[in-house]
């Protein structure tokens, strides 16, 4: 495992504070503003200072306060990411996910080598956690930018000798092949968004596909699989809705399902989405 210098707890992520449908985070060195439409209480701060501000008010724009680099390193759960401003107000890293990894972690430590698959794996959070805890792990993105940007964090990391395999596909093709090549999995992590575009332009949709999609998990489990990890960022795809998806689609089991919570300084939890835990 790495051992973080002082310099990394310093550049890590924080949720400073939340309200009025928007959220302070502090980013390493620079604090930021960003929409968050369920943070509809009031700010525990009364005045909020920010380097950058993401807003959507009148199309999606940063406005900056200072001068900001192209991009910077943060470390998070003992991670470092790559972070950088896009014209959609994304980062890069999802921060609230990484709440869950000391869990898989947990469950990954048990087995020697365990074989993990991440689909839609963006940039390798949980590929890298995974790793981290001794797993082969095949990280799977339709989008040859977001791989790359993964390898660059295993880079970071320096994880690029781990055994990982970078896979650049649209993830409803990739399983059905695997599943044709009889490979299984001892754990999958599975963060499906609500639309996207596969790299030869297949289109996917949550509600229309899930269904197909987690009974095409269900056949790479091996018999004493560890877990599958569902999250989504969905409105609408409740924690409840992902629970009888998987009571209906995966072997008999033990599921737990919860909101995605980020804490904040101020002692608020902010809600990101849905999570649920298939448990053999």
């Amino acid at each position: 495992m790495l051992s973080l210098t002082n310099s990394d707890f310093f550049m890590s992520y924080s949720l400073i504070d939340s309200g009025n449908q928007k959220k302070l985070e502090r980013f390493g060195a620079f604090t930021l503003i960003r929409p968050c439409s369920q943070a509809i209480w009031k700010p525990s701060l009364k005045k909020w200072e920010a380097d950058a501000i993401f807003s959507r008010d009148e199309g999606n724009r940063w406005e900056y306060k200072k001068s900001l680099p192209k991009d910077w390193v943060v470390t998070i759960e003992g991670i470092r990411f790559k972070v950088a401003p896009t014209d959609f107000g994304h980062l890069g890293v999802f921060p609230e996910h990484s709440l869950l990894f000391a869990s898989m972690q947990k469950l990954l430590i048990s087995r020697k080598e365990p074989r993990v698959l991440n689909l839609f794996a963006y940039s390798g959070g949980a590929t890298l956690a995974c790793a981290k805890a001794g797993a082969k792990v095949c990280h799977v993105d339709a989008s040859k930018g977001i791989v790359s940007s993964a390898r660059e964090n295993a880079g970071l990391n320096h994880f690029l000798d781990k055994p990982i395999r970078w896979i650049i596909e649209d993830v409803k093709k990739f399983l059905k092949r695997e599943v044709k090549r009889g490979s299984f999995y001892e754990a999958i992590i599975l963060d499906p968004p609500s639309f996207g575009r596969g790299n030869k332009g297949e289109v996917f949709k949550i509600e229309e596909d899930i269904i197909e999609l987690l009974g095409l998990c269900k056949n790479l489990l091996i018999e004493n699989a560890l877990f599958l990890l569902f999250t989504t960022h969905t409105s609408g795809i409740t924690p409840i809705v992902i629970q009888n998806l998987m009571k209906q689609l995966l072997p008999k089991g033990k599921i737990e399902s919860n909101e995605l919570l980020l804490p904040s300084e101020n002692g608020f939890f902010t809600p990101y989405g849905s999570f649920a835990w298939w448990l053999p």
